[in-house]
Protein backbone atom coordinates (compact mmCIF):
# COMPACT_ATOMS: atom_id res chain seq x y z
CA UNK A 1 0.00 0.00 0.00
CA UNK A 2 1.44 3.23 -1.00
CA UNK A 3 1.65 5.71 2.09
CA UNK A 4 1.77 9.43 2.28
CA UNK A 5 3.68 11.00 4.99
CA UNK A 6 2.44 13.61 7.08
CA UNK A 7 4.05 15.54 9.55
CA UNK A 8 4.29 15.09 12.94
CA UNK A 9 3.84 17.53 15.93
CA UNK A 10 4.96 17.22 20.12
CA UNK A 11 5.87 19.67 22.36
CA UNK A 12 5.14 20.58 26.17
CA UNK A 13 3.09 23.69 26.34
CA UNK A 14 4.80 25.83 28.36
CA UNK A 15 3.11 27.21 31.90
CA UNK A 16 0.89 30.11 31.22
CA UNK A 17 1.63 30.44 27.25
CA UNK A 18 -2.16 29.69 26.34
CA UNK A 19 -3.50 31.61 29.36
CA UNK A 20 -6.55 34.44 28.89
CA UNK A 21 -7.73 36.17 31.19
CA UNK A 22 -11.51 37.35 31.45
CA UNK A 23 -12.27 40.68 32.43
CA UNK A 24 -15.12 40.50 35.50
CA UNK A 25 -14.52 36.73 36.00
CA UNK A 26 -16.00 35.98 39.23
CA UNK A 27 -15.36 33.01 41.46
CA UNK A 28 -17.07 30.95 44.66
CA UNK A 29 -15.92 31.60 47.93
CA UNK A 30 -12.38 29.25 48.53
CA UNK A 31 -11.65 28.75 44.39
CA UNK A 32 -8.54 30.44 44.77
CA UNK A 33 -6.82 27.21 46.41
CA UNK A 34 -8.23 24.62 43.91
CA UNK A 35 -4.95 22.42 44.74
CA UNK A 36 -6.14 22.72 48.08
CA UNK A 37 -9.59 21.68 47.18
CA UNK A 38 -7.71 18.43 45.06
CA UNK A 39 -8.15 15.52 47.84
CA UNK A 40 -12.09 16.21 47.52
CA UNK A 41 -12.47 15.30 43.63
CA UNK A 42 -13.70 12.30 43.74
CA UNK A 43 -16.83 13.65 46.01
CA UNK A 44 -17.61 15.72 43.10
CA UNK A 45 -16.46 14.28 40.17
CA UNK A 46 -19.63 14.52 37.69
CA UNK A 47 -20.69 17.44 38.55
CA UNK A 48 -22.25 19.67 35.77
CA UNK A 49 -21.66 22.78 33.96
CA UNK A 50 -24.34 24.68 32.34
CA UNK A 51 -23.73 27.74 29.26
CA UNK A 52 -25.81 30.62 29.71
CA UNK A 53 -25.52 34.13 27.41
CA UNK A 54 -22.15 35.38 29.04
CA UNK A 55 -21.77 32.78 31.58
CA UNK A 56 -21.64 29.71 32.99
CA UNK A 57 -22.27 27.89 36.16
CA UNK A 58 -21.63 24.83 38.05
CA UNK A 59 -23.86 22.21 39.63
CA UNK A 60 -23.73 19.77 42.25
CA UNK A 61 -24.93 16.95 40.13
CA UNK A 62 -27.12 15.60 42.80
CA UNK A 63 -28.81 18.59 44.12
CA UNK A 64 -28.54 21.13 41.58
CA UNK A 65 -27.07 23.29 43.80
CA UNK A 66 -24.95 26.19 42.21
CA UNK A 67 -21.26 25.70 43.62
CA UNK A 68 -20.36 27.96 41.33
CA UNK A 69 -20.95 31.11 38.56
CA UNK A 70 -18.73 32.64 36.42
CA UNK A 71 -18.45 35.73 33.68
CA UNK A 72 -17.26 34.27 30.18
CA UNK A 73 -18.18 35.30 26.64
CA UNK A 74 -21.91 35.96 25.20
CA UNK A 75 -21.83 32.32 23.54
CA UNK A 76 -19.79 29.43 24.30
CA UNK A 77 -20.24 25.37 24.22
CA UNK A 78 -19.08 22.98 26.72
CA UNK A 79 -17.54 19.11 26.30
CA UNK A 80 -15.98 16.88 29.10
CA UNK A 81 -12.32 16.99 29.42
CA UNK A 82 -12.91 13.33 30.39
CA UNK A 83 -11.29 13.30 33.64
CA UNK A 84 -13.84 13.19 35.97
CA UNK A 85 -13.07 17.02 36.70
CA UNK A 86 -12.51 19.42 34.00
CA UNK A 87 -15.02 20.63 31.68
CA UNK A 88 -13.52 22.53 27.96
CA UNK A 89 -15.13 25.67 27.41
CA UNK A 90 -14.30 26.86 24.00
CA UNK A 91 -14.00 30.47 23.82
CA UNK A 92 -12.57 32.72 20.94
CA UNK A 93 -9.47 31.84 21.89
CA UNK A 94 -9.43 28.21 22.02
CA UNK A 95 -10.72 25.62 24.76
CA UNK A 96 -10.46 27.28 28.05
CA UNK A 97 -10.41 25.18 31.40
CA UNK A 98 -13.28 24.56 33.98
CA UNK A 99 -12.41 22.97 37.05
CA UNK A 100 -15.53 21.80 38.11
CA UNK A 101 -14.18 20.53 41.62
CA UNK A 102 -12.77 23.90 42.83
CA UNK A 103 -14.60 25.48 41.28
CA UNK A 104 -12.45 27.52 39.00
CA UNK A 105 -12.67 29.18 35.39
CA UNK A 106 -8.86 29.12 35.02
CA UNK A 107 -6.60 31.33 32.74
CA UNK A 108 -5.50 27.92 31.12
CA UNK A 109 -6.55 27.70 27.42
CA UNK A 110 -5.32 25.50 24.97
CA UNK A 111 -5.07 27.67 21.81
CA UNK A 112 -7.36 27.37 19.12
CA UNK A 113 -8.41 28.82 15.84
CA UNK A 114 -12.17 28.35 15.95
CA UNK A 115 -11.99 25.85 18.62
CA UNK A 116 -14.68 23.15 17.18
CA UNK A 117 -15.06 19.58 18.65
CA UNK A 118 -14.22 17.87 21.54
CA UNK A 119 -13.57 13.68 21.63
CA UNK A 120 -12.58 11.61 24.38
CA UNK A 121 -11.77 7.92 23.49
CA UNK A 122 -8.98 5.33 24.61
CA UNK A 123 -7.52 7.53 27.20
CA UNK A 124 -7.05 10.44 24.87
CA UNK A 125 -8.91 13.72 24.58
CA UNK A 126 -8.26 15.33 21.20
CA UNK A 127 -9.03 19.14 20.23
CA UNK A 128 -9.93 19.99 16.66
CA UNK A 129 -9.45 23.46 15.39
CA UNK A 130 -11.36 24.23 12.36
CA UNK A 131 -9.68 27.57 11.23
CA UNK A 132 -6.27 25.88 11.02
CA UNK A 133 -7.69 22.30 11.12
CA UNK A 134 -5.34 20.84 13.62
CA UNK A 135 -6.06 18.35 15.99
CA UNK A 136 -4.32 18.76 19.19
CA UNK A 137 -4.04 15.28 21.43
CA UNK A 138 -3.29 14.83 24.67
CA UNK A 139 -3.26 12.26 27.75
CA UNK A 140 -6.97 12.25 29.33
CA UNK A 141 -5.23 11.69 32.80
CA UNK A 142 -2.62 14.39 32.41
CA UNK A 143 -5.09 17.37 32.74
CA UNK A 144 -5.92 16.31 36.16
CA UNK A 145 -2.40 15.45 37.25
CA UNK A 146 -0.89 19.15 35.92
CA UNK A 147 -1.36 21.13 38.75
CA UNK A 148 -1.67 24.68 37.43
CA UNK A 149 -0.45 24.21 33.68
CA UNK A 150 -1.96 22.94 30.28
CA UNK A 151 -0.18 18.71 29.67
CA UNK A 152 1.86 17.96 27.35
CA UNK A 153 0.07 17.77 23.42
CA UNK A 154 0.94 16.13 20.14
CA UNK A 155 -0.23 18.15 16.80
CA UNK A 156 -1.51 17.12 13.43
CA UNK A 157 -2.42 19.62 11.26
CA UNK A 158 -4.38 18.60 7.90
CA UNK A 159 -3.46 20.55 4.34
CA UNK A 160 -6.58 22.47 4.40
CA UNK A 161 -8.62 24.19 6.93
CA UNK A 162 -12.21 23.11 7.66
CA UNK A 163 -15.46 22.22 10.30
CA UNK A 164 -13.77 18.64 11.18
CA UNK A 165 -13.13 16.04 13.84
CA UNK A 166 -10.46 13.78 14.97
CA UNK A 167 -9.90 10.97 17.12
CA UNK A 168 -7.42 8.51 18.20
CA UNK A 169 -8.09 4.77 18.71
CA UNK A 170 -6.52 2.84 21.26
CA UNK A 171 -3.65 1.38 19.30
CA UNK A 172 -2.31 5.30 18.31
CA UNK A 173 -4.61 5.39 15.14
CA UNK A 174 -5.47 9.14 13.87
CA UNK A 175 -8.54 9.36 12.14
CA UNK A 176 -9.39 12.65 10.70
CA UNK A 177 -11.80 14.63 8.47
CA UNK A 178 -10.76 15.61 4.49
CA UNK A 179 -11.77 18.83 3.29
CA UNK A 180 -11.12 22.82 2.31
CA UNK A 181 -12.69 25.56 2.62
CA UNK A 182 -14.97 24.51 -0.64
CA UNK A 183 -16.35 21.73 1.50
CA UNK A 184 -15.65 18.32 3.28
CA UNK A 185 -15.05 15.05 1.11
CA UNK A 186 -13.99 11.80 3.85
CA UNK A 187 -11.77 10.76 6.41
CA UNK A 188 -8.17 9.11 6.56
CA UNK A 189 -5.91 6.93 8.83
CA UNK A 190 -2.85 8.30 9.57
CA UNK A 191 -0.47 6.09 11.43
CA UNK A 192 2.30 8.05 14.30
CA UNK A 193 6.00 8.59 13.81
CA UNK A 194 8.44 10.16 15.59
CA UNK A 195 8.05 12.98 13.62
CA UNK A 196 5.36 12.81 10.70
CA UNK A 197 2.63 10.53 10.22
CA UNK A 198 2.05 7.66 7.77
CA UNK A 199 -1.20 7.39 6.00
CA UNK A 200 -2.76 3.93 6.50
CA UNK A 201 -6.25 4.37 4.62
CA UNK A 202 -7.97 7.47 3.05
CA UNK A 203 -12.13 7.61 2.17
CA UNK A 204 -13.70 9.96 -0.23
CA UNK A 205 -16.82 9.13 0.42
CA UNK A 206 -18.23 11.02 2.70
CA UNK A 207 -19.61 14.81 1.58
CA UNK A 208 -20.57 16.92 4.14
CA UNK A 209 -18.72 14.88 6.70
CA UNK A 210 -19.57 16.00 10.24
CA UNK A 211 -19.76 14.01 13.63
CA UNK A 212 -18.14 11.16 14.93
CA UNK A 213 -19.10 8.39 17.13
CA UNK A 214 -17.52 4.80 18.64
CA UNK A 215 -19.27 1.95 18.66
CA UNK A 216 -18.80 -1.55 20.14
CA UNK A 217 -15.35 -3.24 19.14
CA UNK A 218 -14.10 0.16 18.40
CA UNK A 219 -15.92 0.64 15.22
CA UNK A 220 -15.96 5.04 14.43
CA UNK A 221 -18.50 6.31 12.56
CA UNK A 222 -19.08 9.76 10.54
CA UNK A 223 -21.96 11.00 9.38
CA UNK A 224 -22.50 12.16 5.70
CA UNK A 225 -25.05 13.51 3.34
CA UNK A 226 -25.88 10.23 2.16
CA UNK A 227 -25.08 8.29 4.49
CA UNK A 228 -22.42 7.76 6.88
CA UNK A 229 -18.80 6.08 6.74
CA UNK A 230 -17.34 3.81 9.46
CA UNK A 231 -13.57 2.81 10.31
CA UNK A 232 -13.61 -1.10 10.66
CA UNK A 233 -10.91 -3.32 11.20
CA UNK A 234 -8.57 -0.77 9.13
CA UNK A 235 -10.72 0.25 6.73
CA UNK A 236 -13.34 2.49 5.86
CA UNK A 237 -17.08 1.35 4.83
CA UNK A 238 -19.64 3.25 3.16
CA UNK A 239 -23.08 2.66 4.24
CA UNK A 240 -24.86 4.66 1.95
CA UNK A 241 -28.30 6.51 2.80
CA UNK A 242 -32.03 5.22 1.13
CA UNK A 243 -32.53 9.17 -0.10
CA UNK A 244 -30.50 10.48 -2.47
CA UNK A 245 -29.86 13.38 0.22
CA UNK A 246 -29.74 12.03 3.95
CA UNK A 247 -27.70 13.60 6.06
CA UNK A 248 -26.64 12.09 9.21
CA UNK A 249 -24.27 14.77 11.54
CA UNK A 250 -24.31 13.56 15.00
CA UNK A 251 -23.57 10.06 16.20
CA UNK A 252 -25.29 8.66 19.55
CA UNK A 253 -23.29 5.94 20.41
CA UNK A 254 -22.48 3.91 23.52
CA UNK A 255 -19.24 1.65 23.43
CA UNK A 256 -20.77 -1.26 24.55
CA UNK A 257 -23.27 -1.39 21.81
CA UNK A 258 -23.01 -2.32 17.66
CA UNK A 259 -25.82 -0.03 17.19
CA UNK A 260 -25.68 3.49 16.42
CA UNK A 261 -27.95 6.24 16.15
CA UNK A 262 -27.51 9.15 14.36
CA UNK A 263 -30.03 11.77 13.81
CA UNK A 264 -31.11 12.26 10.10
CA UNK A 265 -32.30 15.31 7.61
CA UNK A 266 -34.11 14.08 4.54
CA UNK A 267 -34.80 17.29 3.16
CA UNK A 268 -31.98 20.12 2.13
CA UNK A 269 -33.96 22.80 2.20
CA UNK A 270 -36.02 22.42 4.88
CA UNK A 271 -36.20 25.20 7.04
CA UNK A 272 -35.65 25.19 11.11
CA UNK A 273 -33.39 22.61 13.47
CA UNK A 274 -36.38 20.19 14.22
CA UNK A 275 -36.05 16.38 12.53
CA UNK A 276 -38.43 13.97 12.91
CA UNK A 277 -36.60 10.70 12.11
CA UNK A 278 -33.17 8.65 13.40
CA UNK A 279 -31.15 6.02 11.64
CA UNK A 280 -29.73 3.09 13.11
CA UNK A 281 -26.33 1.70 11.91
CA UNK A 282 -25.80 -1.61 12.84
CA UNK A 283 -21.79 -1.58 12.80
CA UNK A 284 -21.82 -5.06 13.04
CA UNK A 285 -23.68 -6.14 10.24
CA UNK A 286 -22.73 -3.18 8.05
CA UNK A 287 -26.31 -1.88 8.18
CA UNK A 288 -28.23 1.47 7.61
CA UNK A 289 -31.94 2.35 8.68
CA UNK A 290 -33.90 5.30 8.76
CA UNK A 291 -36.96 4.92 11.38
CA UNK A 292 -39.72 8.01 10.96
CA UNK A 293 -40.82 9.03 14.91
CA UNK A 294 -44.24 10.37 15.76
CA UNK A 295 -42.09 13.19 17.89
CA UNK A 296 -40.00 16.16 17.16
CA UNK A 297 -36.12 16.88 18.64
CA UNK A 298 -33.20 18.27 17.58
CA UNK A 299 -29.21 17.29 17.56
CA UNK A 300 -29.04 18.89 21.26
CA UNK A 301 -31.95 16.06 22.46
CA UNK A 302 -31.22 12.90 22.26
CA UNK A 303 -28.32 10.45 24.52
CA UNK A 304 -27.38 7.04 25.00
CA UNK A 305 -28.28 5.64 28.68
CA UNK A 306 -29.44 2.84 30.51
CA UNK A 307 -29.69 -0.89 29.00
CA UNK A 308 -27.64 1.01 25.90
CA UNK A 309 -31.19 2.54 24.78
CA UNK A 310 -31.45 6.53 23.36
CA UNK A 311 -33.41 9.00 25.21
CA UNK A 312 -35.20 11.61 23.28
CA UNK A 313 -36.14 14.79 24.69
CA UNK A 314 -39.06 15.80 21.94
CA UNK A 315 -40.80 18.70 21.77
CA UNK A 316 -43.61 17.50 23.48
CA UNK A 317 -41.62 17.72 26.64
CA UNK A 318 -41.57 14.04 26.91
CA UNK A 319 -38.16 12.26 27.21
CA UNK A 320 -39.05 9.36 24.83
CA UNK A 321 -37.46 5.72 25.27
CA UNK A 322 -36.09 3.83 22.21
CA UNK A 323 -34.86 0.23 21.64
CA UNK A 324 -32.33 0.25 19.36
CA UNK A 325 -32.50 -2.76 18.95
CA UNK A 326 -35.32 -2.87 17.39
CA UNK A 327 -36.58 1.33 16.28
CA UNK A 328 -39.29 1.04 18.62
CA UNK A 329 -40.21 3.78 21.39
CA UNK A 330 -40.73 1.80 24.51
CA UNK A 331 -41.21 4.31 27.12
CA UNK A 332 -41.85 7.76 27.85
CA UNK A 333 -41.20 10.42 30.90
CA UNK A 334 -42.84 13.50 31.06
CA UNK A 335 -40.39 16.51 32.01
CA UNK A 336 -41.02 19.73 30.89
CA UNK A 337 -43.38 22.17 28.96
CA UNK A 338 -43.98 22.04 25.08
CA UNK A 339 -41.29 23.75 23.51
CA UNK A 340 -40.89 24.64 19.60
CA UNK A 341 -37.34 24.54 18.09
CA UNK A 342 -35.08 27.29 17.60
CA UNK A 343 -34.60 30.29 14.99
CA UNK A 344 -30.51 29.74 15.33
CA UNK A 345 -28.98 26.65 16.50
CA UNK A 346 -26.97 28.79 18.93
CA UNK A 347 -30.36 29.53 20.46
CA UNK A 348 -31.08 28.26 23.76
CA UNK A 349 -33.76 25.33 23.55
CA UNK A 350 -34.10 22.18 25.65
CA UNK A 351 -31.06 19.45 25.85
CA UNK A 352 -29.52 16.32 27.61
CA UNK A 353 -27.31 14.87 28.44
CA UNK A 354 -26.55 11.56 30.85
CA UNK A 355 -24.37 10.55 33.19
CA UNK A 356 -24.92 6.49 34.29
CA UNK A 357 -28.95 6.39 34.96
CA UNK A 358 -29.67 10.38 35.31
CA UNK A 359 -30.27 12.81 32.18
CA UNK A 360 -29.96 16.23 33.00
CA UNK A 361 -32.52 18.39 30.74
CA UNK A 362 -32.41 22.32 30.59
CA UNK A 363 -35.72 24.37 30.34
CA UNK A 364 -34.93 27.15 28.78
CA UNK A 365 -38.30 28.91 28.83
CA UNK A 366 -38.16 28.38 32.30
CA UNK A 367 -34.41 28.89 33.41
CA UNK A 368 -34.78 25.74 34.83
CA UNK A 369 -32.35 22.58 35.13
CA UNK A 370 -33.93 18.87 35.95
CA UNK A 371 -32.57 15.74 36.94
CA UNK A 372 -33.97 12.64 35.42
CA UNK A 373 -33.90 8.96 36.94
CA UNK A 374 -34.22 6.86 33.75
CA UNK A 375 -34.71 4.17 35.38
CA UNK A 376 -37.99 5.26 36.83
CA UNK A 377 -38.79 8.24 34.72
CA UNK A 378 -39.03 10.57 38.26
CA UNK A 379 -37.79 14.15 38.39
CA UNK A 380 -35.12 13.76 41.49
CA UNK A 381 -34.06 17.70 41.05
CA UNK A 382 -34.36 20.91 39.81
CA UNK A 383 -33.06 24.24 39.84
CA UNK A 384 -34.06 27.61 39.11
CA UNK A 385 -30.99 30.28 37.02
CA UNK A 386 -31.12 33.67 36.36
CA UNK A 387 -30.58 33.30 32.96
CA UNK A 388 -32.02 30.78 29.97
CA UNK A 389 -29.89 27.56 30.31
CA UNK A 390 -28.23 26.83 26.99
CA UNK A 391 -25.23 23.98 26.77
CA UNK A 392 -24.44 21.82 29.53
CA UNK A 393 -21.44 19.07 29.99
CA UNK A 394 -20.99 16.47 32.89
CA UNK A 395 -17.65 16.47 34.20
CA UNK A 396 -17.61 12.58 32.97
CA UNK A 397 -14.47 10.45 34.23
Amino acid sequence: MRRRHHRLLAAATALGAAGLLLAGCATSPGSADAEAQAPETPAVEGRLAVAFENGLAVLDPETLEIVGEFETEEFTRLNAAGDGRHVLVTTSEGFQVLDTAAPELTDLVFEADTAGHVVRHGGKTVLYADGTSETTIFETHALADAKGELPETQTHRAEAAHHGVSIVLEDGTLLTTVGDADGRTGAMALEPHEDHWDELAVSDQCPGIHGEGTAQDEVVVFGCENGALLYKDGEFVKLQAPAEYGRMGNAYVSESSPIVVGDYKDDPDAEGYLLHAVTLIDTAAETYEVVELPIEYTFRDVARGPEDRAYILATDGSIHVLDPATGELVDEFPVIERWEGPAEWQDPHPAIVVNGDIAYVTEPAANSVHAVDLTTGEVVASTQLDEAPNEMAVALG
